[in-house]
Order: structure tokens, then sequence, then C-alpha cells
């Protein structure tokens, strides 16, 4: 159990770790990558080391170098002969899942892919069936779900078509990956694209390590096989997804936070767009090349599509309590399948608290300026739940937190700098 203190204005400066995502991401282009890659500043959480872990099963060589630096020497897309069935277990990483799934078709073994309950609940089907398509075996062992057998001898190539509404991890595996099939890839996306910057994200990283990818928009990409990755040296940018949590505090208490490690010019980040929410509910924010600081002020409720930035929905939900007027959060009824079902999980806790908070199909609404109490609440075993909680309980006394270790998802060091960031 977590107690969370109240803070009547904040002023602090704190230096952000490194990009989750961006992790996952060079993680996989590093490991396909013919020589040795050094990544800087990678981000070593719950999630990471899943994936890290089970790139380790396949024959992929790493180890730490240095302060926050990691060597790992690139297979060059090539595996040794494994003739014995490899075990892998992703826990409740939902990135480590959908691009290893794709990572272990390039490789000459058969994989058993599994993970946690909750894991086991979350759609897979549709990459499965487009890696089908590709000409790879996989098959889920559940309905559409896991454990999913992967056979591994490679990926063929040519078109593919999937929907882009269930998650773009699905498109990022299949684009990672995509540089290695036999025959150039095609993907043809129907539907509009949910959470598309992280597939910006995605092709970014690809290019970095030296792969082209074509694309209209989010409609359609094209891979050609054959331009492999090039081993790099490749510093891990800080993750703004975390950096939103002590945005979000400044906000509500009032007060100035500083958050270093943080390029909103540069990133590729879709979640920088949270800062314009915080400028539109009335803060201010200082934008520099490596740190933005936010200004908190008087607070109003805003209506907001966003689904291009998910993961910031439990962020702007605390923020919205204190906000005056409404706030409705629209379009992001994919949360229902991430570490937690997010939007009931904001609904149920936040109500604990006193908040009249009314749960939509596809999103929120909190009616702001309520008189909030001390609660015990529940984290969902879900790591951005807890953070966001931890926001709310700034400027609530006797807010206690349940099951605030899901935050090791993500961020395993949060409550200790949390705890000095309010000192």
């Amino acid at each position: 159990m977590k107690e969370i203190k109240v803070v009547p204005k904040l002023k602090a400066a704190i230096s952000i770790p490194g990009s989750k995502s961006i992790t996952h991401r060079a993680l996989i282009t590093a490991a396909l990558a013919e020589g040795e890659s050094i990544l800087k500043n990678y981000l070593r959480c719950e999630d990471t080391l899943y994936t890290m872990n089970a790139l380790e099963k396949l024959g992929v060589a790493m180890f730490p170098v240095g302060k926050g630096a990691l060597k790992i020497w690139g297979t060059g897309g090539k595996f040794k002969g494994q003739d014995n069935r490899k075990e892998i277990y992703v826990g409740n990483s939902g990135t480590t899942l959908r691009f290893m799934v794709s990572f272990a078709a390039l490789t000459n073994c058969e994989c058993m892919i599994d993970g946690s309950s909750r894991m086991r609940q979350r759609p897979i089907g549709n990459l499965t069936a487009a890696l089908r398509q590709m000409g790879a075996e996989t098959v889920c062992i559940g309905d559409g779900s896991l454990p999913v057998l992967v056979r591994g001898g490679g990926i063929k190539g040519g078109k593919v078509k999937i929907h882009g509404n269930k998650s773009s991890q699905f498109i990022s595996s299949l684009l990672l990956c995509a540089p290695y099939a036999s025959r150039d890839v095609e993907i043809e996306i129907h539907g509009k694209t949910v959470s598309a910057p992280y597939i910006d994200l995605t092709t970014e990283v690809m290019e970095q390590f030296g792969a082209t990818v074509e694309r209209n928009d989010y409609a359609w990409y094209r891979v050609k096989s054959g331009k492999h990755y090039s081993a790099r040296e490749f510093t891990v940018e800080g993750d703004v997804s975390s950096a939103s949590y002590f945005w979000a505090a400044a906000a509500v208490t009032g007060g100035e936070v500083t958050t270093e490690n943080i390029h909103p010019f540069t990133t590729g980040q879709g979640d920088i767009r949270f800062l314009d929410l915080l400028e539109q509910m009335g803060c201010r924010v200082k934008r520099e090349s490596d740190r933005v600081t936010v200004y908190g002020n008087g607070l109003s409720g805003i209506d907001v599509d966003m689904s291009q930035m998910p993961d910031m929905v439990p962020t702007l939900a605390a923020v919205a309590l204190f906000a005056k007027g409404e706030t409705i959060i629209r379009n992001v009824g994919h949360l229902r399948y991430k570490e937690s079902d997010r939007l009931n999980a904001i609904a149920s806790e936040w109500k604990r608290l006193g908040a009249h908070v009314e749960e939509l199909p596809d999103g929120l609404l909190t009616f702001g300026g309520n008189p909030l109490h001390a609660a015990v609440v529940d984290a969902h075993n879900d790591h951005r739940i807890a953070m966001s909680l931890a926001v709310a309980g700034l400027k609530v006394p006797g807010v206690e937190i349940r099951g605030e270790t899901s935050v090791k998802k993500s961020y395993p060091g949060f409550w200790g700098i949390w705890d000095k960031f309010c000192a």
C-alpha cells in the first residue's frame, strides 16, 4: 500500500529515464542488425526485460556496458539451427508479445509464447492471421488469444491486409521484421489506425538502423526485402509518457515542474501532444530543446479525441478531477484491452474518491470540481492507473494506493523519485 502525501504547490525538476516504447523497438532492430550495437540510456523495466529475455532465448547475445548502456550482438537475421521448442513467457507486456510473435517467425525453432492471465484476454488473432498471409506458421491455441505457437522458418512476405482499429503494435510488429522477409512486404490498412504515432516511432527507429519504409500516410506501407538493419550506437531519449505524471502534478497543484531529457521539438513520441491539452486547460508550458517546464494555473475542462494518445487518458482523467466544468474523453474504446480495462478502472477508482465520472462505451465524462475525500484505491495491476492516482493524491488527503508495485512495468524507480520530488 502506498500513501500519497498532499503537496500544496510543487516546484521541482526531474530527469526522465529512457523511453520504454523506443527501447523495445531498438532492441528488435539491434537484434536483427549485422554487427554490434550499443543502446545508451535504454530503459530497464519489467516490460523491456521480458523482451530482452525472449531475444536471448532465441539466440541474441547482449550484456550491460558502462552506465545505462547495453551491447547487443546482432544476428544479421540469421539464426542457428535449434531443434528444441522454446517456451517464451511475456508476462503482462503487450509490446513484447506483439513484437516477439513476428520475430519468432524469422527463427529456425518452434516457439510457444504465453503470458499472464490478463494477457490471455488480450487479442492477438489479427496479427497471427496477417503473418499467415505472409507465409509464416502461427497458431492461436486460444480463441484469437494466447498461447500462440510459432513455427519458425522465415517470413515469405508479399501483400498483407490488416485492420488498424485494434492495436498499432500489430502493424509495428510486421514492419520491424519486414526487411528480413524473403520478398518485399506491402501492408494495407483497413479502417482508421489507433495510436498511429507509435507507428511513426517504429519507422523512425527502423530508418535510424538503415531500413527504408515507403508509405501512404497510415493506409499503406512497403518495405523492401534485403534492405537489412546495420549495427550502430543508439541513444534512447526520455520517456514522454513517464514525464506526463510530473506535468500533471504541476497542473493540479498550481506549481512549476521541469522535466529534463525530453526533446519536445524533435521527439517522435505522440504523447508529447499531452502538453497541448494542458495548455488548453489553462497551464503555461515552456518548451526548450532538451526539457519542458509546466506551470499550473486555474484549470478548465476540455472535450478531446484521444485515440492517438491513449496512454495519456489516465493522466488527463486525474487532471480533470480538478478542472472547472466537464472533461470529455472520446474514441478510446481500445483501452478496455490494456493491462486493465482502463475506462472501467478509472471510473470505479475515481468514484471511490467521490468524483462524478461517467463511463462511456468508448470514453469518459468527468465533472470536475467535486469535493473529494480520502480512500483506499486500487491500481488494477496497471502502472498507468497507479501513477495517475498518485497525481490525484497530491490534492486529496488520505489517498492510499493498493497494487502500487505495478509501476515496475514501465518505471521501476517511480515511487522513490516521486517521494523526493514531492518532499
